[in-house]
Order: structure tokens, then C-alpha cells, then sequence
């Protein structure tokens, strides 16, 4: 084929616009510019959609693999040659054998107990249990540490092993498959294992990729071959890879036997959608690019069979480089635990120093004297060194303050609460079978403190499923419908839809408005045509004609087949590619065009292109592109019909379509041979290949002429703007960042109810230098400024007045506000000397718009945000470039819409509706920080409670380390007598029900201000154990002292002490446990009544004649229980210790309740008021409030109560009636903890939360 011997450069793989027709442009100076593929010319290449965009770039990256320096030990470039083990072996490069376990046989149990080990609390409990086995120091049995960290170590580590069991299961299965390899001019069956660099592998239809190959051939024409990359991104439409030229020749066996070209290319990296290499043969050199590539994880579809080079294999492919381990995020709580368990033990420490030298003083005062009847231990020379063992005893004793069941259930509440959120129906869609995922088990209470909610808006706010909707063509706009009076139609009042039947191949799903358009392409007019012959030619859609008439479009992005669809249907059907034609039947009439080059879409061009020849000869560029990129290229003699355009685009996004420009140019014959020529050089070239070639483009992409502009609606989806409403009275702010234009991105905001009408001012920040966004942001926070002091506030601007002042000032002003910043403004602000700046003014805004943002700096107001502000961060998105925002916020969320799975795959939690995201936050968020909270403080009060009582009793021991209980209550008490009820309240409270925690979104702020777990309730509960410990001991110590038994001997003795204050200890924790729990299910009643039901048959079994006479030696107080628990006054004494304990905590909460009620206090107390009025509750519903006027699309609201109700404002009517019902006292407390909070911690080093509003 002649063309083929031009040896034109392949064609790259089309880079995704960010989920747009326009895809966001550049907003600061990169070094890692995205790769400006070379495009087919002549060549018998296609181009096709790559599979998803570039997300693992980062700043600072060398633009391509040649510049890249290698470090030492580190490879610089790959060489491979074909059918040539021997030279490949000389490089050591990777075999295909992939190991993802992380143990064997023999390397479990050390490794695991190491990784074991790593955690603080093991290693202490390990140390204690060294210390007991000591016998000179421990009054206690060893088997009371090591039952309990046995049991731990054996838990984790039988989750380890089944993890890893199957993920050797896994790796054994794919290193064993089967595929063909060409060694020594024969297929043979080789398993993937010992495929190695170099070789020539055959795939089969509907067979895995074995390593990344370089396609040599196929049995497709043209060295065409389809795959499904759904393994790699999610995406299960097929994509097409074609072999270059030169190679798709070599179908047999015995010229692949000869074939011993040469790659040289990138090293190992885990760009998806990038690969630039050089295939040396036959003394000629061919560009690769990622369209010549199969990588592994694909799998062979429609293509009976194809040849591939192996370029990287194992843990070298770019799935396996994608397979890194995501960060580890810890909630604030567990940060928080840490410190507390520290201040725990050096309590600890202070216990046994104390006990210690009292040990030593009475040892040396009183014990001397009894050195006949008491004698020390032979290794005991002195009372110092008495009380120093004992120093060592009394820790062994008293390390029950931090019990390790405290982390064994901590893990089974949070994997409970994970479970609620995988099993909540209401999170899951009925239309796509997709429930909820918690896909981690350790943030589950983090999801009750957010403030910050960062959301993508394509996919996350919108539906992604794009509709062509209106457009522009030679100055005139297509697209409403008029009236007889000249009104636009509203949706509602449009008549039928435009009657495509004249087209037997018109897509019957697609429904046009506007017959005007229809009527200008059948009168012939010429722009009209151009227009939809551009659209029908400059794509990288694929088709498919499963029968005769039925078209089906595998587009890379919605909006790009939304276009193709709108021109098939308006008469210019795209029916079918080659690598060097397309076919379009314009009209009726088939019309093949030579597909002369493709200048594909990528993040720096914003722009496609592709060059053709019709049927007469004549060659021409069609172009579409971002507004912002495309109207800078164009002729100076289409000025004015750009200035009508540019009126129309403003008009579009401002209804909150999505846009785009397209141009054409016309070229002659020499023009394009000498451009043609200049690509393929530098499309050649081994060192800043992309830089060349993005060159060239520019210079062909030039004074084109303006042919018109599309516009595509993007649909919220069901429930955005409710969500929004609600988050936002649940004070926490929602930032959207997008990738899509100003005006687009600010009617969505409008549309979903984060931008109003009521506000006081929206900022735009649109400056091009730094001074210009300084100085924007300064007068917006002068604004601010100035509306406070308008209402009095009595606050002065100073331009140099701290960052920590500042920001308290600012989220105090009076009124609301939004931002809006565009991207090359953002670049500026988050510049090292300015972004605090940004900082302070955005977080003095109610909502947050950024427009024109890449994916790196949306992980980058994340971070800032995290760096600066003492607040939980929320990520949502469902796209690929959403992946570094979700991994950079404390809780990420991936929403599993169009574009794959990418996002759902690096986040935390995954559902497929943005509404949900109320549900995760208000219902389950605030449940599990509720009961988390709840859980550890009674967790230590107890356990304070229970070791507290050893040590007044060394006051009157001697300081000996003689333990009060017996010590199998002792091993007991945390795994039995306690564990369960204390979980089931962990698991399963609430205070008040689900529907309650939507109505009132107040109710979530406890968990921002982090009111129910800090250090002032760590400390009260503290103290409340400490208190009970001394009544504890002290009440049955002042009544054995004197009392008897009815026999008249003495009561008092060791073991009937014992029990009394074990069964003291035991009640008076139910009773307590009893009345936190404000959440009762049959669970918590069996688990409290049944535990106490536990204690007793324990207790009496331990003291019973049958163990005695099978253990005499471990039980040897036979009767003791029945004995002490048969007089009335062991049972009074239990009585009067349980009320005096009780007593207090019940008064108290009496009067809190009565004079300082907290919101869920008061939620309940309305809840019984309804009842009793249901009648005036329905009244009350029936008020409303107007909203915002602005129209979101084509359609628009009417103002008033239709507007109110669609939106669900109404709902929202009791949380203001609970403002206003709650007792000053109780909005007040919060208030002021919240300025205390703002004017403290809001710093460099820790941020400031909104005043709460009534």
C-alpha cells in the first residue's frame, strides 16, 4: 500500500478532555506537559479514545521519559529486542511472575507477630505479661494478660492469614494461566510466569493480556484489534489498539520467527494513557505510541487472534504499578486515644510510684517487726528494694486502666457500623443494583465531624448523561421555541418534539425542540451542513451496525457522543471508520472521506482536529475546542460573527450548558505535504517528543474560520439541591471544583441551591497575576469587613493584622457569601505566600466555587484546608481526576456513575447518588461518632471504677500488691462480665431515630465542635470512676468492720470482702451502662441481664464443691459465695453502694435536662409535644419560604410555594422552629464554645468553624 510506505507516524491514544467537550486548560506553567500524540497521515492508523485520563501526574515531573535522569539503581530507558532471550536476560528486568502476599508458610508467624508488635498496645501488654512472669513482683496469674492478648494476636492474625491465603490463591491462579509463546519458530504453551521481556505471544479472543505488549499484528484488517480495559478503569466499552504499519504484515509464524526489531522506550511507570517509545528494524526507526500498546489486565474482544511483543512484565506492567498501597488515614478520635492512653499510663506510673514508697516506709516502720511471722523474699535485702518490686507489682496490677478489649471492640463497633451502612436500604439504587460500600472499617466515626465537603461536579452534582440542546451556526441560535407571542416556550408548553422520520437512520431516543434547524438543513443551507459534517467527521467515536439500520456509538466521553448523535440525526449519520477513511452518509448519500490526521484532545490543547480529503480533492482541517482556546486561533475576518457567537456562549453556560466552539481551515496540497513532513519528524524525535509535536499542531491550528458553537446539557441529578440545603444547615460548607467553565459552574451552583439570591455577595476572582488575585481577595475580605461594621460589630480591617485574628474576624462578619475563583487565578492563590489569604477569605464564605481546575490542585486545596483548619475534610467524585482529592481528604467517597470505577476504587465509601451522601453524614456519621463517644467514655469509667479499688486497699494491705478481687474476676471482668453490653450500646444506640437526625440538622454540629470525646469528658468520666472507686471500697469496708454474720461471728474476711465489692462493682456498672443507653433493643436487655445472669453462675461455679475436687489447688474458698451472699447484710451494703453511686449521676442529668437540655435533648422532649398536637404539626408544615428566582437549565421556577416544595425547603421548617424553641441556655453553650473555639485554634495551625446561626 503506497501510503503505508510514507511510514506516517501511528496515532495516540486521544486524551479525556476532564469530563467536558472542553476540557480545562492549564492553570500555571508545567514540566509534565501531556504528550501531544502524533495522528495519522497516510498511514492506515486510527485513532481511537484512550481509555481514561492522566492522574498519577505530579508537579515537578520531567516532561517525558528521555529526561528523565536515573538515579542510581533506578532504570533510565527499556530495551527489548524480539525473539532474543539472551540479550534481554543481560538487563534483569522483572519476570512476569507477580507476588501480592505478603507471608508463606514459614514467614507467618514471625511476621505477622512483628507487624503485631508494631502497635504501641501490644507491646505494652506483652511487657506486662513479661513482668507476671516474674515471681518476685507479680501477685497476679500470667494467664490474666495472656488470655486476653492471645486472643487478640490470635483474632488479627487469622484475618491476616485469610487475607493473604486468598492472595496467593489469586496469584497462583493468574501466574499460572496459560498462553501461547514463539520459542524457537514454535508456539508453545508457557504459563505466565515465565513469560520474559522479548517475547512474541498470541492472544485469542476473550483471553487476559499477559504482560504489556506492543501489538505487531492481528487478524483484523489493518492491524486493527478490540479491547476491554474494565480490569484497568472500570470502563467496559471497547477500545480499539491498532499494530503500526510495518508489523501488521507479520500474521505467520515463520515471519514472526525472523521479526528482531528493537524497542527502546520509557521505563516502567504507571501512566495509563502515556507510552512513547522507538521500534528500531530493518535499519528504519518507528515512533510507538500508547495506541500501539495491549496492557496487561485487558482482555482480547472480537478479534480472533493477535501478536504482541512483551515490553514489561510483572510487577513492570502499569497495572501492577498501579497497584501502590493507599495511604492510611486514622480518625481524630484515634489520635486522641494515643494521647489519653499515654496520660493513662504516666497516671499509672504515679499509682505505682505512690504505692511504692508507701511500701517502702511501712516495710521499713512496721514491717521489721514482723519479720518472724511476715519474712521477706530471700532476694529482698532492704524496704527500698521492697518497694521497689512492689513499684513493678502494683503496675501489673493496676493495667487495667487500659484494658486491651478496650481495641478489640473498638474494631467490632466500627466493623458494625460498616456493616449498617452496606446493609441501609435506603442508600441503595434500585437502577443500578448498586448498594452502599464502607470499604474501610476505620473512619466510620469520622463521617459525624465533617466541615469541609469538596464535590466534583460532572458525574457528582450532574447526571453525566449529556443531551444536545441547543447551538449556534453562522450567528443565528438554535434550540428554544416561541410562542405565537414571541415568549419562550417552557418545557412544559413546548409542543412535540422535531419528527426525525426522513431519516431511517435517526436515533429515535434523541428529541429535538426547535424545528427551525431541521428546516434549515433540508432548504441545504451551506453553514448548516459544514456544521454537522463537522460534527459527524472530528471524533473518535466507534461504531457498530449489529443489522442493517442499527447504529451504535462507543463514544470516550458522553459529550462527544451526545454531538454525533445530534448530527446523525439532523441527516450527517457517521456510519463507519478505517484507519484512513470515514463514512458519512450526508443526507442520504454516502460520502467517504480520507482521514488524513488527528490532532488529538488533551488537558494543555483543549482541542481536537482532524484533516480530511473529500471525494473532490479538496483538504480540510475541522476543529473543536474550549471557548477560551479556540476563539484566539480564529480569522480576524470572522470578528463579527464571533462577537454574536460569544454572546450565545455567554447565554448558554449562563443557563448552565456545557459548551463548545468548532472552526475549520482549508489547506492546499503543499501546505499540508511540508506540515506532514514536520510532524512525522518530530513525531521521530527521541527527546521532547511532546514539545515538537505540540508545536506543529500549534502552527496548523491557526486563523481558522468561526463555523459555530453546540451547547449540551448536563441534568442535576434527583435530590442534589435538598442535599446541599440540608449539609448546609448541618454547618458544614461545600466547595465545588470543577473543571468546567465560570458561567457554567456558577448556575449549577445556583440550580443546586449553593449560590441564592439572598446572599449578601458573590465574589468573582478572575486575576491573571498574582497582584491582581492578592488584590481581589483583599477587597472581598474589605467587603466583608465593612458589612460587620455596618451592623456593629465594631471590627477594624488592618492589612497586616494576624492570620489567626484575621480569621476569626472574618467567619464572624455578618451576612453570606460565596466565591468563585477560576483556575489560572487559583494557581496564584495557592501559591506558598498567598494561599493563606485564599484561605482566610474562602473559609469566611458560605459555598466555594473553583472553575477550571486540574486534578492536582483540587488535591491541593484539600491539602490546604487540611494543613490550616482543625476540621475533618470530605472528598467526593466519580471520575478518575477525581483520585487524588479523594485520597487527600480525611474521608473520601466515590460515586460509581459513568466513568468508571476509578474513583470508587481509592475511596472509603462508594454509593451511586450524591443525595446519599446526607444519609452517610447525618444518620450513620453522626450514630457512629454518637456511639463511639458514648462507648469510650463509659469504657473508662468503668475500667477507672474497677482498678481504682486496688488502690485504697494498699492503704490498708501494707502496700503489699495484694489484689481486692479474686483474680479470675479479675481475668473475667473486661471479656465477660462487661464486653457485650458496653458493645451492643456501641452497636446498636441512638438518641433520637433516623428520620429525626434528617429533620434536624443541628444536631450534627456536637460532632464538629467535638463536644461528646474530648479531654474535659475524658476527665469527668475519670473522675466519675474515681468516685465510685472510693465508694466502691470504702462503703463495704465501713460496714465489715462492725457487722456479723446471723450466727453472731464476724463477716469480715479477705474472700467475702472480695465478693461483696465484685458484686457491688458489676451491678453498679449495669445499672450505669443502663442509663446511658438511650437506644433499648432486645440485644442491649440480653446482653446487660444476661451478663449479670453470667456473673452470678461464675461466681457461684468457682465456689462450688465440684471444681474444689477437680482443682484443689486453683479453687480452694468452696461455699464462700453462698456463704456471703446469704446475709442480708452483705445485700444491704450492695444496695447502699449502688444508690449512692447512682444517685448523683441521676440528679445531675435531672438537672441538666431541666436547665441546660442539649439539641437531642430538646428533639425528644418536641417528639412528645407533636404527639400531643398533631393537628398544629400539620399546620406548621404548611409554612413556607420563598427561594432563590434563578433558573438552573432550559426550564425555569416559578417563584413562590411550587418552587418551595419541589425543592424540599419546606422539611427544613422544623429545624428553625428548633432554634428557636431551644431554651437560651442550650444554643448559647454551643455558641460560645464555638467563638472560644474560633478565636483559639484559628491558625496556621488550626482553623476557626462558622458561628452557629439560630
Amino acid at each position: 500500500m503506497a501510503l503505508c510506505a510514507k511510514k506516517r507516524p501511528p496515532a495516540a491514544a486521544a486524551p479525556v478532555p476532564p469530563r467536558g467537550a472542553a476540557p480545562s486548560e492549564p492553570l500555571r506553567p508545567r514540566t509534565d506537559r501531556q504528550t501531544a500524540r502524533p495522528s495519522p497521515a497516510q498511514t492506515g492508523i486510527m485513532t481511537v479514545p484512550k481509555e481514561m485520563p492522566e492522574k498519577w501526574a505530579r508537579a515537578g515531573a520531567p516532561p517525558s521519559w528521555s529526561r528523565k535522569k536515573p538515579s542510581w539503581g533506578t532504570e533510565e530507558e527499556r530495551r527489548a529486542r524480539a525473539n532474543d532471550r539472551e540479550y534481554n536476560e543481560k538487563f534483569q528486568y522483572a519476570s512476569n511472575c507477580i507476588k501480592t502476599s505478603k507471608y508463606n508458610i514459614l514467614t507467618f508467624l514471625p511476621v505477622n507477630l512483628f507487624e503485631q508488635f508494631q502497635e504501641v498496645a501490644n507491646t505494652y501488654f506483652l511487657f506486662l505479661l513479661i513482668l507476671q512472669l516474674i515471681p518476685q513482683i507479680s501477685s497476679l496469674s500470667w494467664f490474666t494478660t495472656i488470655v486476653p492478648l492471645v486472643l487478640v494476636l490470635t483474632i488479627t492474625a487469622v484475618k491476616d492469614a485469610t487475607d493473604d491465603y486468598f492472595r496467593h490463591k489469586s496469584d497462583n491462579q493468574v501466574n499460572n494461566r496459560q498462553s501461547q509463546v514463539l520459542i524457537n519458530g514454535i508456539l508453545q504453551q508457557e504459563q505466565w510466569m515465565n513469560v520474559c521481556v522479548g517475547d512474541i505471544i498470541k492472544l485469542e479472543n476473550n483471553q487476559f493480556v499477559a504482560a504489556d505488549l506492543l501489538l505487531l499484528s492481528s487478524s483484523e484488517p489493518h492491524g486493527l484489534c478490540y479491547i476491554e480495559t474494565a480490569e484497568l478503569d472500570g470502563e467496559t466499552n471497547m477500545k480499539v489498539r491498532q499494530a503500526i504499519p510495518v508489523t501488521s504484515e507479520l500474521g505467520d509464524i515463520s515471519k514472526l520467527a525472523k521479526f528482531d526489531g528493537e524497542v527502546i522506550c520509557e521505563p516502567p511507570n504507571n501512566k495509563l494513557d502515556k507510552f512513547s517509545g522507538t521500534l528500531y528494524w530493518k535499519e528504519n526507526k518507528f515512533p510507538l505510541s500508547n495506541q500501539n500498546m495491549l496492557l496487561r489486565g485487558c482482555v482480547l474482544r472480537n478479534t480472533e487472534w493477535c501478536f504482541g511483543l512483551v515490553i514489561f512484565a510483572g510487577p513492570d506492567t502499569k497495572l501492577m504499578q498501579n497497584s501502590g498501597r493507599t495511604k492510611f488515614k486514622r480518625t481524630s478520635i484515634d489520635r486522641l486515644m494515643n494521647t489519653l492512653v499515654l496520660w493513662i499510663f504516666g497516671f499509672l506510673v504515679c499509682m505505682g510510684v505512690i504505692l511504692a514508697i508507701g511500701n517502702a516506709i511501712w516495710e521499713h516502720e512496721v514491717g521489721t517487726r514482723f519479720q518472724v511471722y511476715l519474712p521477706w523474699d530471700e532476694a529482698v535485702d532492704s524496704a527500698f528494694f521492697s518497694g521497689f518490686l512492689s513499684f513493678w507489682s502494683y503496675i501489673i496490677i493496676l493495667n487495667t486502666v487500659v484494658p486491651i478489649s478496650l481495641y478489640v471492640s473498638v474494631e467490632v463497633i466500627r466493623l458494625g457500623h460498616s456493616y449498617f451502612i452496606n446493609w441501609d436500604k435506603k442508600m441503595f439504587c434500585m437502577k443500578k443494583r448498586t448498594p452502599a460500600e464502607a470499604r474501610t472499617t476505620t473512619l466510620n466515626e469520622e463521617l459525624g465531624q465533617v466541615e469541609y465537603i469538596f464535590s466534583d461536579k460532572t458525574g457528582t452534582l450532574t447526571q453525566n448523561i449529556m443531551v444536545f440542546n441547543k447551538c449556534s451556526i453562522n450567528g443565528r441560535s438554535y434550540g428554544d421555541v416561541f410562542d405565537v407571542l414571541g415568549h419562550k416556550a417552557e418545557l412544559g408548553e413546548r409542543p412535540e418534539p422535531v419528527d426525525f422520520s426522513f431519516n431511517p437512520l435517526a436515533d429515535k431516543k434523541f428529541l429535538f425542540w426547535d424545528p427551525t434547524l431541521l428546516e434549515a438543513v433540508k432548504m441545504g443551507d451551506p453553514h448548516t451542513h459544514e456544521f454537522f459534517r463537522l460534527l459527524s467527521l472530528c471524533h473518535t467515536v466507534m461504531s457498530e451496525e449489529k443489522s442493517e439500520g442499527e447504529l451504535y456509538y462507543k463514544a470516550q466521553s458522553p459529550d462527544e457522543g451526545a454531538l454525533v448523535t445530534a448530527a446523525r440525526n439532523f441527516g450527517f449519520v457517521f456510519r463507519s471508520r478505517t484507519p484512513t477513511t470515514i463514512t458519512v452518509h450526508e443526507m442520504g448519500t454516502a460520502i467517504t472521506y480520507q482521514l488524513l490526521a488527528i490532532l488529538d484532545f488533551n488537558n494543555i490543547r483543549k482541542r481536537m482536529s482532524v484533516i480530511v480529503r473529500n471525494p473532490e480533492g479538496k483538504i480540510r482541517l475541522y476543529c473543536k475546542g474550549a471557548d477560551t482556546i479556540l476563539l484566539d486561533r480564529l480569522h480576524h475576518s470572522t470578528q463579527e460573527l464571533l462577537n454574536t457567537t460569544t454572546d450565545h456562549l455567554n447565554e448558554y453556560a449562563g443557563e448552565g450548558l456545557r459548551t463548545l466552539v468548532l472552526a475549520y481551515k482549508d489547506l492546499d496540497e503543499e501546505y499540508y505535504e511540508e506540515w506532514a513532513g514536520r510532524r512525522l519528524q518530530a513525531s521521530l524525535a527521541q527527546d521532547s517528543r511532546d514539545d515538537r509535536l505540540a508545536s506543529v499542531y500549534e502552527e496548523v491550528e491557526s486563523d481558522m474560520m468561526l463555523l459555530g458553537a453546540t451547547a449540551i446539557e448536563d441534568k442535576l441529578q434527583q435530590g442534589v439541591p435538598e442535599t446541599i440545603a440540608l449539609l448546609t444547615l448541618a454547618n458544614i460548607k461545600i466547595w465545588v471544583l470543577t473543571g468546567d467553565k465560570q458561567e457554567t459552574a456558577v448556575n449549577i451552583g445556583y440550580s443546586c441551591k449553593m449560590l441564592t439570591d439572598d446572599m449578601t455577595e458573590v465574589f468573582i476572582v478572575t486575576g491573571h497575576t498574582v497582584l491582581e488575585v492578592r488584590e481581589e481577595l483583599r477587597k472581598a475580605r474589605e467587603k466583608m469587613m465593612d458589612s460587620s461594621r455596618a451592623v456593629g460589630n465594631g471590627f477594624t480591617y488592618q492589612e497586616k493584622v494576624s492570620s489567626s485574628r484575621l480569621t476569626s474576624v472574618l467567619e464572624a462578619v455578618a451576612g453570606e457569601y460565596a466565591l468563585v475563583i477560576n483556575g489560572h487565578s487559583l494557581a496564584h492563590a495557592l501559591e506558598a505566600d498567598m494561599e493563606l489569604e485564599f484561605l482566610e477569605t474562602a473559609c469566611a464564605c458560605k459555598a466555594v466555587i473553583c472553575c477550571r481546575v486540574t486534578p492536582l490542585q483540587k488535591a491541593q486545596v484539600v491539602e490546604l484546608v487540611k494543613k490550616y483548619k482543625k476540621a475533618v475534610t470530605l472528598a467526593i467524585g466519580d471520575g478518575a481526576n477525581d483520585v487524588s482529592m479523594i485520597k487527600t481528604a480525611h474521608i473520601g467517597v466515590g460515586i460509581s456513575g459513568q466513568e468508571g470505577i476509578q474513583a470508587v476504587l481509592a475511596s472509603d465509601y462508594s454509593f451511586s447518588q450524591f443525595k446519599f451522601l446526607q444519609r452517610l453524614l447525618l444518620v450513620h456519621g453522626r450514630w457512629s461518632y454518637l456511639r463511639m463517644c458514648k462507648f469510650l467514655c463509659y469504657f473508662f469509667y468503668k475500667n477507672f471504677a474497677f482498678t481504682m479499688v486496688h488502690f485504697w486497699f494498699g492503704f490498708f494491705c501494707g502496700f503489699s500488691a495484694q489484689t481486692v478481687y479474686d483474680q479470675y474476676f479479675i481475668t473475667l471482668y473486661n471479656i465477660v462480665y462487661t464486653s457485650l453490653p458496653v458493645l451492643a450500646m456501641g452497636v446498636f444506640d441512638q438518641d433520637v431515630p433516623e428520620q429525626r437526625s434528617m429533620e434536624y440538622p443541628k444536631l450534627y454540629e456536637p460532632g464538629q465542635l467535638n463536644l461528646l470525646f474530648n479531654k474535659r469528658e475524658f476527665f469527668i468520666c475519670i473522675a466519675q470512676g474515681i468516685y465510685t472507686s472510693v465508694l466502691m471500697f470504702f462503703i463495704p469496708y465501713g460496714v465489715f468492720a462492725e457487722a456479723t454474720r446471723d450466727d453472731g461471728t464476724q463477716l469480715a474476711d479477705y474472700q467475702s470482702f472480695a465478693v461483696t465489692v465484685a458484686t457491688s462493682l458489676v451491678i453498679v456498672v449495669s445499672v450505669q451502662i443502663g442509663l446511658d443507653t438511650g437506644y433499648w433493643t432486645a440485644i442491649n436487655h440480653f446482653f446487660i441481664w444476661g451478663s449479670l445472669a453470667v456473673y452470678f453462675a461464675i461466681l457461684f461455679a468457682m465456689h462450688s464443691n465440684g471444681l474444689f475436687d477437680m482443682f484443689p489447688n486453683q479453687f480452694q474458698f468452696v461455699g464462700n459465695a453462698q456463704n456471703t451472699l446469704a446475709q442480708p447484710t452483705v445485700w444491704l451494703t450492695i444496695v447502699l453502694t449502688t444508690v449512692v453511686c447512682i444517685m448523683p449521676v441521676v440528679a445531675f442529668r435531672f438537672l441538666r435536662l431541666n436547665l441546660k437540655p442539649d439539641l437531642s435533648d430538646t428533639v425528644r422532649y418536641t417528639q412528645l409535644v407533636r404527639k400531643k398536637q398533631k393537628a398544629q404539626h400539620r399546620c406548621m408544615r404548611r409554612v413556607g419560604r420563598t427561594g432563590s428566582r434563578r433558573s438552573g437549565y432550559a426550564f425555569s421556577h416559578q417563584e413562590g410555594f411550587g418552587e418551595l416544595i419541589m425543592s424540599g425547603k419546606n422539611m427544613r421548617l422544623s429545624s428553625l422552629a428548633l432554634s428557636s424553641f431551644t431554651t437560651r441556655s442550650s444554643s448559647s453553650w454551643i455558641e460560645s464554645l464555638r467563638r472560644k473555639k474560633s478565636d483559639s485554634a484559628s491558625s496556621p495551625s488550626g482553623g476557626a468553624e462558622k458561628p452557629l446561626k439560630g
